[in-house]
Formats: structure tokens, C-alpha cells, sequence
């Protein structure tokens, strides 16, 4: 199994277009060291060169389609190596690029919850949308553990489980959530037998849920926030990262803790990383703590293989 991390920044990407913290003011100036990152998505292939799923659609999909060519195998005079879209929830920047693949041509495949699919039929009613061009093929993703499969992405199968966390801002359950909202996603190599547990949005870690992160070889967990003040500490916010449904990395239960608790042979990375968070500074204290608990934070364009 191949993970090709398209991007990995939260919402806005990184630098904000409109923001001038310490990190997007240093990346742009040259003073901080740290990558550009796009907003995040991941697509997940059987085999290196095979057809795959593409992970929530970004507002910067077509960059990050021209920026990974696995996923333009250019066999036809119109081709795509995406066969199916799975969203892990109906959050702007998860869902905004399903305009930007509308010429598909015919309809395009789209697994979601039934929560999503109400969201996006209604306050922002992108579905509808595509109905005037290629259209919705839409398979319903349940919430019992049952696992699933993508036609066309060979040796895959996927599990869903659904999160703690929030539902869009549009979304008429904002601030009463309901199953589904958010889900995590176990994906796994039906041949080897080898999983990654995928959760960019993750408010709080149950025991159960825990225990399915420990199952996996690999984790692509929540890494929006480093500390639960942090858009308070600077003016940006009056809402905690908790308030917001994202587990901060530090601090009493945060998500280093929980992370620390995984075997020692499971890989652990951050994604969904918000231009404020410390981490992207590579020569910050924060980083190097990362690096101390063996946690990876996602950059555009990695790959990793399992």
C-alpha cells in the first residue's frame, strides 16, 4: 500500500493567504525555515502506479494533482487514476474540490456518510451542484465497522469509525454533532494484511478508538493545533482548539500522549497542520520535541509505504 500525501496543511494552507503570524510572515520572508503546504488530502493506492482513492477534495486539488503525476497516468486522451472520492467529513476544505473535478465526464464516484451527504445537499449543497455537470455516484458509508471496498482501487478495503469532533460551520449540527459528522478511516492491504489509520479531524480519543489506532501500522491523526490556547493566545480566536473539535498535541491528554501509548513499532505522523502551529517552524523546540516522541509531521508530496 502507497500513501502520497497531496497535502498537509489545515484549512487556508500554508501560508494563510491573509495571514501574517510568525510562520506565514517568516515563510514568506525567508526568516523562518519551513515548507509551503497545501490543504489536506491523501490518495491511497494498492500498488505504486495502480488506481487509488483520493482522501476529501481540497480547494487545491488541481494543484496537487499536477504536482503528483500518479495521479495523471495520461492513458487516454482523458484519464484519471482516482476511482473513488471518500470524505471524512463536509468541512470546506475537504469538500470545495469536488467542483474542480467536474469534467470528469461521467459520474463520479463519492463515498460519504449519510450526515455529509445531507450537508452537502443542503447548506452547502455542492452535490446539487454537480448534477448539472458529471454528476454523483454516491455510496453510503455506515458506521457499524463493516468494511467496504472502492471498484477499481485493487487489494484495498476500508473500515469507517466514527469521531469525536465538529461538523461544518454551515452544517445544522454544528454545535449539536450526530454520528457521522466526522468519521476516522482504518485502510488496509487486503493482501498483507498491513492497515493505516487515518483521522485528519479528531476532537477525543476514546478507548475503543484507541484500540483500533494500536491495531494499525501507521496513523495520520489530527496535528491542527499544539496547544488548546493557541488561536486565543493570538487574538485570532475566542475558542479553544477543543471548542473547535481538534485535540491539540500538548498538554494533559493531548494527542503526544496518546500517541506515546501506540506500540513502539507503529508509525505515527501529523496532518491537517494549521499555519499557526509551531511545528512547521523546523527549527523550533516544538519540532524537535516531535522528533524526540518519533512523530512525523506530513509534508506535500511524501510518500509512505506499507
Amino acid at each position: 500500500m502507497r500513501i502520497t500525501i497531496l497535502g498537509s496543511a489545515a484549512g487556508g494552507g500554508f501560508p494563510q493567504w491573509n495571514c501574517n503570524c510568525r510562520n506565514c510572515a517568516g515563510v514568506r520572508s525567508g526568516t523562518v525555515r519551513a515548507k509551503q503546504r497545501t490543504q489536506s488530502s491523501i490518495f491511497v493506492q494498492g500498488d505504486a502506479g495502480a488506481d487509488g482513492v483520493l482522501f476529501n477534495a481540497s480547494p487545491d486539488i488541481l494543484e496537487q494533482i499536477r504536482s503528483n503525476p500518479t495521479l495523471q497516468p495520461g492513458r487516454a486522451i482523458r484519464d484519471t487514476a482516482i476511482a473513488g472520492v471518500v470524505l471524512m467529513d463536509g468541512q470546506i476544505d475537504h469538500a470545495t474540490g469536488l467542483f474542480m473535478l467536474r469534467e470528469r465526464g461521467r459520474p463520479l464516484p463519492l463515498w460519504c456518510t449519510d450526515p455529509v451527504e445531507e450537508d452537502l445537499s443542503t447548506g452547502n449543497p455542492v452535490l446539487k451542484v454537480l448534477g448539472h455537470y458529471c454528476g454523483v455516484e454516491r455510496h453510503r458509508i455506515g458506521l457499524e465497522g463493516t468494511a467496504f471496498e472502492v471498484p477499481g482501487a485493487a487489494h484495498l478495503t476500508f473500515r469507517a469509525f466514527p469521531l469525536s469532533s465538529k461538523a461544518a460551520p454551515y452544517s445544522p449540527h454544528r454545535d449539536n454533532p450526530v454520528p457521522g459528522d466526522n468519521i476516522g478511516m482504518l485502510i488496509t492491504d487486503s493482501r498483507s494484511g498491513r492497515s493505516a489509520f487515518y483521522a485528519p479531524g479528531l476532537g477525543e480519543i476514546t478507548p475503543a478508538l484507541f484500540d483500533v489506532m494500536g491495531g494499525a501500522d501507521a496513523v495520520l491523526v489530527d496535528g491542527t493545533f499544539w496547544t488548546d490556547d493557541e488561536m486565543i493566545g493570538l487574538g485570532l480566536s475566542k475558542k479553544t482548539a477543543r471548542d473547535i473539535g481538534h485535540l491539540p498535541q500538548s498538554g494533559e491528554g493531548g494527542m503526544i500522549t496518546w500517541l506515546d501509548r501506540l506500540p513502539s513499532a507503529t508509525r505515527r505522523f501529523l496532518i491537517h497542520i494549521n499555519n499557526t502551529n509551531p511545528i512547521l517552524d523546523e527549527d523550533s523546540a516544538q519540532r524537535a520535541e516531535l522528533a524526540q516522541h518519533r512523530i512525523v509531521p506530513c509534508e506535500d508530496g511524501m510518500t509512505i509505504e506499507l
